[in-house]
């Protein structure tokens, strides 16, 4: 049996032994506005429990505008023209900058007082509360605390570590969203004239769907909508997402495109507080709690049953489509720019409605009501998140999305399109960068004709292969930009295991998170400067930039003073790792890109298309757009058309004693940094450690509300057990339940993963729930 990576427990032990500790749950209705005053108070909160009131506001002054920098949360784009003045920001953007920005700072004596074994006994929320990373810290072989280093001694060691393996594809390169162009890019350039191209990333475990199937079906893996577009659509097709909590400034545009007359349809096996009512704390409206309702129609879809309801909804078009021919469907812009439609309409016939909607479980009434709205209308926007991407059929499901988009003609055209919402705010600059484990032939030979060596061409690692290897001890160091590797990925057992059989692993990172203490046979945690710290080269300040969710390249400023002198910048610190490992003898300017970053942005300009005149353009405020082709109606496929997509819709058997589990985020928490223990919007305080379960499901199974469970999964004959989860009633479809992320990893399969992109499947996990002998 796997058990659980308990966050009470060290690490070292895996051990279910010790009691679960549950802080205190209460539970109370769930909310039915999102944002307001209630968002104000909670920012403010947060932000006065890490610094004085001065650095917040002059933090919170400069979140986000055109001369500040850009938040450390969501990738959600900022107003190309008017921002505004105060407060260019959401109640989660604050959070982050609380977490960030805190002056709480982690010396010398905090990692004397606390051994490895000490801080395993912390939950993840309890590791991040502590502070900043303030100097390199080092872990001996054997030993059980970190202690201090130089940071010319931790190059050396990581150096020393590299040159000993046998092959360059014995290291595995991490990266996080969080992580700038400008880093991003040097990161993969020295990741490659080392040798190899292990760059997995969070991208890995999040959007990689999204970029396949907009890649294989629009020849561009990345939206092609604008925030203009959002607020001229007639509809919005909000599909997996949870924006009042993941991308809550997305509520301000939806706002404002229910201002202009669009109807919002929303797909999510969850009713989401921030979709369907929302007081925007900036307006006076707002002030006076006058709510914007945002959901017109709502779609309780069961757990990956949104392709069933893509294909019924097209199902029904293609009906009325044959009723009144050429008004339904775009003709034109099917015969001009796509291909496979004949195929797909082929296919539709062959499909049962009936059936669709029974898998959907959603009413007959209600999808025909939507598939109405849809006859007459064009300007049609497409949003999803992860409740679309993490699953086995996510890049089909997706692929669907574009079918319904296509069939109306909805891509290229204004207010209309693809908005694949991502997570961190800037892992799509990562990806734009080079941070992909399987690079083009082209980009390799642009590397190659600007620096003069030959990069690898053999496709490297993603996070689960990069697991395996790890696991199987076929790579040994194991390097982290940003990031929290061990909470964000799945099999939480099996990938600290892999972890712990490495000789080196290094994290370079702003605050304390629980990879730290799962750990290689040596380790090193090297302190960066985040977002709103001011990086100071040679006497001058720099700036970094980040590419948002919808191609915007723009600059970010840190104003604020670094709480430790011994801090670096990531590409100071890839620059100076790069010295140590190969010396005299890189043909690339290390020392010119640490010792002022437009230099980089130079080099950036002539290795990646788009970034012409880079330097002065995102000196522009605001910035500036990438290329697009789906946005300027191009699609750059293999045969130069956009693509329909046939796939048969991935039905899930149950037996009776077994449920769909997907794991979600709390509104008090961006990816895995905690900031608190509340869900305010689903009504449940100081606990995380619950699973949200159909009334019926409860009653059907002996169960009751409050009734404390392990949970397991049996997939590959392993058993997976996550222990001690309090039962929630809640508004879910039957058989489908939800937790908490990152304490049900430990249930999501490493091998089980979506076909193409290799995503785990952390949206649909088969788990067993039974009776525990842990009291609350």
């Amino acid at each position: 049996m796997q058990k659980e990576l308990m966050p009470t427990i060290s690490p070292n032990t895996d051990s279910a032994e010790n009691p679960v500790r549950f802080t205190g749950i209460r539970l109370g209705p769930p909310k039915v506005v999102a944002a307001g005053i209630p968002a104000v108070v909670s920012s403010m909160r947060h932000i006065l429990e890490e610094m004085n009131a001065f650095r917040g506001m002059k933090a919170l002054l400069e979140l986000n505008q055109k001369d500040g920098f850009d938040c450390p949360g969501c990738a959600w784009p900022d107003p190309d023209d008017e921002r505004s003045g105060v407060a260019e920001y959401c109640e989660n953007g604050a959070k982050a900058i609380a977490e960030e920005a805190t002056t709480k700072k982690l010396t010398p004596e905090f990692f004397a007082q606390h051994s490895i074994a000490d801080l395993g006994l912390l939950t993840d929320y309890e590791i991040g509360k502590k502070g900043r990373i303030a100097q390199p810290m080092y872990l001996a072989p054997e030993a059980t605390h970190y202690t201090p280093i130089s940071w010319e001694d931790a190059y050396g060691l990581m150096a020393k570590h590299l040159r000993q393996l046998s092959l360059p594809d014995e290291a595995i390169f991490y990266t996080s969203g969080r992580t700038s162009n400008e880093a991003a890019f040097l990161y993969q350039l020295l990741v490659r004239e080392y040798g190899t191209n292990n760059l997995p990333d969070c991208s890995n475990m999040c959007h990689e769907s999204s970029g396949v199937a907009l890649g294989e079906a629009l020849g561009i893996g990345k939206g092609s909508v604008t925030l203009e577009d959002i607020h001229e659509a007639e509809v919005i097709i909000i599909l997996g997402q949870n924006p009042g909590t993941n991308h809550p400034r997305m509520l301000t545009a939806l706002q404002k495109a229910k201002a202009n007359g669009a109807t919002i349809i929303s797909v999510n096996p969850l009713p989401e507080t921030g979709l369907l009512n929302f007081l925007n704390p900036q307006t006076v409206k707002g002030i006076l709690q006058i709510k914007t309702q945002l959901t017109d129609i709502f779609l309780q879809v069961k757990i990956n049953g949104d392709m069933a309801l893509l294909k019924a909804l097209s199902i029904l078009l293609l009906q009325e489509e044959e009723r009144n021919p050429g008004t339904v469907f775009d003709k034109a812009f099917i015969a001009d720019n796509t291909a496979g439609y004949e195929q797909y309409i082929a296919h539709l016939k062959t499909q049962q409605l009936s059936q669709l909607i029974q898998d959907t479980g959603i009413a007959p009434e209600l999808i025909a009501e939507t598939a109405g709205v849809l006859f007459h209308k064009k300007k049609i926007v497409a949003c999803w998140a992860m409740g679309l991407t993490q699953h086995k059929n996510a890049v089909d499901t997706i692929r669907e999305v574009v079918n319904l988009l296509l069939l109306k003609g909805s891509i290229g055209k204004p207010g209309a399109g693809t908005c694949p919402v991502r997570g961190h705010s800037n892992v799509q600059g990562d990806r734009t960068m080079g941070i992909f484990e399987r690079p083009s032939a082209a980009f390799l030979e642009k590397i190659r004709s600007v620096y003069g060596f030959q990069p690898p061409m053999k496709h490297g690692h993603d996070v689960v292969n990069a697991i395996h290897a790890m696991h199987r001890g076929e790579a040994k160091v194991f390097i982290a930009m940003g990031g929290n590797f061990l909470s964000a990925t799945p099999d939480t057992v099996y990938t600290a295991q892999a972890l712990r059989n490495c000789d080196l692993t290094v994290h370079i990172s702003t605050k304390l998170n629980r990879s730290h203490i799962v750990h290689g046979k040596e380790a090193l945690i090297l302190p960066a400067l985040g977002r709103s710290d001011k990086d100071i080269q040679q006497n001058e300040q720099q700036f970094v930039t980040c590419e948002n969710s919808m191609g915007v390249v723009q600059m970010s400023k840190g104003n604020l003073q670094p709480i430790s002198a011994l801090m670096k910048s990531e590409p100071v610190i890839v620059c100076e790792l790069a010295a140590a490992l190969f010396g005299k003898a890189s043909t690339v300017p290390w020392q010119s890109y640490a010792l002022h970053y437009d230099h980089i942005r130079d080099a950036i300009e002539k290795v990646i298309p788009g970034f012409d005149d880079y330097n002065k353009r995102v000196r522009h405020p605001g910035g500036f757009y990438l290329p697009n082709g789906a946005r300027e109606g191009r699609f750059n496929t293999s045969i130069g058309k956009a693509q329909f997509n046939v796939a048969e819709v991935l039905r899930t058997p149950l037996a009776i004693d077994e449920y769909m589990m997907m794991t979600i985020r709390s509104h008090d928490q961006f990816n895995t940094t905690i900031y608190g223990l509340d869900d305010r919007y689903r009504g449940v305080y100081h606990e995380r450690r619950v699973i949200f379960m159909h009334p019926g499901d409860i009653a059907a199974a002996g169960f009751h509300p409050g009734d404390v469970v392990n949970l397991h999964n049996y997939h590959g004959q392993t058993e997976r057990v996550a222990y001690g989860f309090i039962i929630v009633s809640y508004s879910i479809p039957e058989k489908c339940t939800a937790t908490y992320f990152p304490e049900t990893n430990v249930l999501v399969p490493v091998d089980s993963v979506a076909d193409k992109s290799n995503t785990p499947t952390s949206k649909l996990v088969i788990i067993k729930i039974k009776s525990s002998n842990v009291k609350k």
